[in-house]
Formats: C-alpha cells, sequence, structure tokens
C-alpha cells in the first residue's frame, strides 16, 4: 500500500509553480474574484505537494524500508488529507466525498493508463507482479464493498441519522484495520512480492526534509483554506457542479505530482514502481484517509457519514473492473493504456452533465 521509495526521484519539477502561493495571497488580500483565487490557489497547491512528497521520501530513505514504507503509508497523501479536513470543516461534503472518488478513479485509469500507454510507445510488451496485483485489487473490491453497503442501507431503508452514523463509524473502522493489516502484509510478512526498494541514498540533510516537510504542510493548510472559501463562488460563477469540481479538479491537484512520476517509471520500463503508486495512492485513500475523515468530522462536530451517490459507486466500481481486467495477467501495452483513458474520459463527460442536473 505505501508507495515505493524513490518515486519522487523521477518526477518532473513543478517547483517554479511555487510563484502562484504568493499570488493566490494578494488575489485574496485584493479582493479579486474568485474563481481568479481559486485558479491561483490550485495551481499553488501542485509544486507543494511535491515537496510534501519529496520530504517524506528523503525521510523514508533515511528510516530504512519498514519504517520507511511506513512514513510513506503515512504522509503519502497528506496533501488530500489537508484539505479534505478543511471541507468538512466548511461543510462542504459533497465536494470532499466526490473528491475521495476522484483521486482513486484518476489513479486506476488517469495514471494506469498514461502510464501503460507513455510506456507502450516504447516497449511493445511491459510485465510487473500479477501477484501484487491481485493483492492491491482485492483491498479495492473490499473498498468497494465498505462504499456500497451504506448506500444500500439508505436506498432501501428510510434510517435515522444515528442509524447511518453507526455504519459509517462501523465501516471506517474495519477499513482501517484492513490497511493496517495490508501494511503488514505488505511491509513485513510478503514484502518480497511487492519489489518497492529501489537503491538510493538521501540527498537531503534530515533537518532539511523535516523542514520541508512541515513548512510545506503549514502552506497547504493556508491556501486550502483559500480554495475551500472560493469554491461555492467559483462554482456559481462558472455554472459547474460540486461533484464535478471534487471529482477533477480538487482529486487531481494533490495528485498531479506523483502522476508524473508514475508515467516517468513506466518510460524507463519500472513497472513494477508504477503499479505500486497507481495502486498504493487509491488503497491508501479509500481504506485509510476516507475513513480517517468519518472520526475527523465528528471530532469537528461535523459528522460526515459514509454515504456515497450512486454515480460516485459506479465509477469506483467500473474503475476497479476495468483495472482488474487488464492488469491481472501481469502484463501491459499501449492498447490497454488508450482503453483505461478512454474509460476515464466516458466517466469525466457522463459526471459533468449528473453533476450538473
Amino acid at each position: 500500500m505505501p508507495k515505493g521509495n524513490g518515486s519522487r526521484a523521477l518526477r518532473p519539477s513543478l517547483d517554479w509553480l511555487l510563484i502562484f502561493v504568493p499570488v493566490s495571497f494578494a488575489l485574496e488580500l485584493g479582493g479579486r474574484p474568485s474563481v481568479l483565487v481559486f485558479g491561483a490557489t490550485a495551481l499553488a497547491i501542485l509544486p507543494l505537494a511535491g515537496l510534501i512528497g519529496r520530504a517524506t521520501d528523503q525521510l523514508s530513505l533515511r528510516a530504512g524500508p519498514t519504517v520507511g514504507g511506513l512514513l510513506n503509508a503515512t504522509f503519502g497523501n497528506i496533501t488530500e488529507l489537508i484539505l479534505a479536513v478543511l471541507l468538512v470543516a466548511a461543510g462542504e461534503f459533497q465536494v470532499v466525498k466526490a473528491s475521495l472518488i476522484g483521486s482513486i478513479i484518476g489513479n486506476l485509469l488517469l495514471v494506469l493508463g498514461a502510464s501503460y500507454l507513455a510506456g507502450g510507445m516504447r516497449f511493445k510488451e511491459q510485465r510487473f507482479s500479477a501477484q501484487a496485483v491481485s493483492v492491491h485489487i482485492t483491498s479495492l473490491l473490499l473498498a468497494v464493498t465498505g462504499l456500497i453497503m451504506p448506500a444500500i442501507f439508505v436506498l432501501t431503508q428510510p434510517g435515522t441519522a444515528a442509524q447511518r452514523e453507526v455504519i459509517s463509524v462501523t465501516v471506517a473502522v474495519v477499513l482501517v484495520a484492513l490497511y493496517g493489516a495490508a501494511l503488514l502484509f505488505t511491509l513485513v510478512t510478503h514484502r518480497h512480492l511487492f519489489g518497492r526498494s529501489i537503491a538510493e541514498a538521501p540527498r537531503w540533510g534530515l533537518m532539511r526534509s523535516l523542514v520541508t516537510l512541515v513548512v510545506a504542510a503549514v502552506v497547504v493548510g493556508l491556501e486550502s483554506e483559500l480554495l475551500v472559501r472560493s469554491i461555492d463562488p467559483t462554482v456559481r460563477a462558472l455554472g459547474i457542479s460540486r461533484l464535478f469540481v471534487g471529482l477533477f479538479v480538487v482529486a487531481i491537484i494533490g495528485n498531479a505530482a506523483e502522476h508524473s512520476s508514475a508515467v516517468a517509471f513506466a518510460i524507463r520500463n519500472r513497472m513494477q514502481v508504477t503499479i505500486e503508486i497507481a495502486f498504493g495512492s487509491s488503497i491508501q485513500i479509500a481504506l485509510l484517509v476516507a475513513p480517517l475523515l468519518v472520526f475527523i468530522s465528528l471530532a469537528l462536530g461535523r459528522p460526515m457519514d459514509f454515504v456515497f451517490g450512486t454515480s460516485e459507486i459506479a465509477a469506483v466500481a467500473l474503475a476497479t473492473l476495468a483495472v482488474s481486467v487488464i492488469s491481472f495477467d501481469g502484463r501491459s501495452n499501449w492498447l490497454e493504456g488508450l482503453q483505461l483513458i478512454g474509460v476515464y474520459a466516458i466517466l469525466g463527460v457522463s459526471l459533468f452533465y449528473i453533476g450538473s442536473r
């Protein structure tokens, strides 16, 4: 489940986008239109997420494979978690739920699809561990089960708020426990199946890594606050739905740097690392970040249930099915990559109009 050490070493630098950090604050303080603030803030978060990822990787390299894997498993999606917590605090439950779903289907369809396509343009066929993929897909299917059952309860029973809360907390507890078990499996008892280790010496000192991680996380929090405040006027100004913003805007900005590194590894024929990045991030969102938000929402006094919309559940189920069929044989080619991207495009267009109704 944790993403491989060194996964960000090949990542194209997005550091030049840091210019949008002061730009976004200047736009906010200057009372500029919320659409501009939203756009500048989204661009500012991209390189900050990359800095958090690089700092986490450097700390992981110093900590060794097991502790390092645990660090990646804990902080791998910290940007998404910070943004999601602020969305929950603001009561933007539709956006935060959609962003979780968007992160999962984006990694499974867009990232893997682009990786298969880019790698397949250089190599006729690429191989990776079918056993590792099987473990990852099983975890995803368990997550889909956790998404489906609360929704079925709401659709078939009137239910009370208390009952929905009990179901949501129970599902969250089970998913977090399964995530912990999966970590034990991938980091300790069956580490040989996942092949994450890449010989690499840390390039940053310990203090630089820690300071970068803390400062970037704090600035991400500030930028996320601006983003959350600008969502409502931006949605009204552009005439788009909150569902679409969550699925295809918020979901992408925290993952763009990670996405680029997965494709870069595929081009260099390191498909096992690509698989670990894409599946690892999806599973971390589904089994850790989403359940944690249920507990955090209760602590904030803004309870968020684990009931997702029919279209969101269908998107995750179809993405998991498509990736399962294509990846179970442990081989990939450019056509399969194009097919996954095609599924992502179909879901994107469909959900755009579903959310606009």
